[in-house]
């Protein structure tokens, strides 16, 4: 099993390189300050208003995508439960609001591109949270049973529902330290992290780490004892690969490059959808699985 996944995240990991040189990034998990839980108050009314209006417009664009068929409730409440983490889709509306000191306020600027996470995209999310709560099966109810405008669940939400807008936020300390400036996120590093994110249930996922070019062409893809996995797997692998992996005994210095030119000639593109990558390897597992069954009930061994 352990030479499976190393070969499903190198398979992924060299289509993503040939596209995205010099440096590959693989779900390494970058720093990020924490939340600055001070600032909460005085833009929690902003955050639930702009919540509000993400949750209606996800619901209606779930709601096309999926026309004629009607949007089910577990489809609205999957929505509410993703709107406010920042791992997850649903949740990109976040990088692209900036904090912004207007006198003794803070104002929720909205920008054309995403921006990098810091304390600032941190402070949203903990908002965004706190507003929500255990209330997403509630606003999901409400909005599959009354489809609402924006206006309606705004005020649903935010008032009577959280009674995050109940009040007016209380002035901004003068001696409130600025938060950082809005940096924007390249595009080709913004639709990395998707890519990344939605390999997140693949195999291997979870351990996946920076690595440049040359460190992958040279490190068996960062894991130099890969070569002490288990190979009861590995004639099980497709065809292509799996003779490329066992030729690696004498050959360990290139294995990674071969895999690189068996991948090219097998015509797949994968590097702009992760989950296309997910859904064929889940397939295959499938089958292999399968066939596996079979070949233990007839006592044959598979070839």
């Amino acid at each position: 099993m352990g030479k499976i996944r190393l070969v499903l995240v190198a398979t992924v990991a060299v289509l993503i390189l040939l596209s995205w040189l010099p440096v590959l990034y693989v779900a390494a998990k970058k720093p990020v300050t924490s939340a600055r839980k001070e600032d909460i108050p005085f833009i929690k009314c902003q955050v639930c208003e702009k919540l509000a209006a993400e949750l209606y417009q996800q619901v209606q664009k779930k709601q096309s995508q999926i026309a004629p068929k009607k949007i089910s409730e577990y489809q609205i409440i999957e929505i509410a439960e993703n709107v406010c983490n920042l791992k997850k889709e649903e949740a990109d509306w976040i990088l692209k609001i900036d904090i912004v000191e207007q006198g003794d306020k803070l104002e929720l600027v909205e920008q054309d591109s995403e921006g990098q996470c810091n304390s600032e995209c941190k402070t949203i999310e903990k908002a965004c949270q706190e507003i929500m709560g255990y209330s997403d099966t509630d606003i999901a109810e409400f909005i599959y049973a009354s489809k609402p405008d924006t206006e309606s669940l705004v005020n649903y939400l935010c008032k009577d529902l959280t009674k995050a807008c109940s009040k007016r936020p209380p002035p901004v300390p003068k001696d409130r330290t600025p938060g950082e400036a809005f940096i924007p996120k390249p595009s080709k590093e913004a639709e990395m992290d998707k890519i990344m994110r939605s390999m997140e249930g693949m195999p291997g996922a979870p351990n996946m780490k920076m690595y440049s070019r040359d460190d992958l062409m040279r490190n068996n893809f960062g894991d130099e004892d890969a070569d002490e996995d288990e190979d009861e797997d590995e004639a099980n692998f497709p065809t292509n690969l799996g003779k490329l992996l066992r030729e690696k005994e004498n050959k360990k210095g290139d294995w990674t490059q071969k895999i690189t030119e068996g991948i090219l000639n097998t015509g797949e593109t994968l590097k702009r959808h992760a989950r296309k990558v997910s859904s064929r390897i889940q397939n295959w597992w499938q089958g292999r699985k399968a066939a596996s069954g079979k070949n233990s009930k007839t006592g044959k061994s598979e070839l």
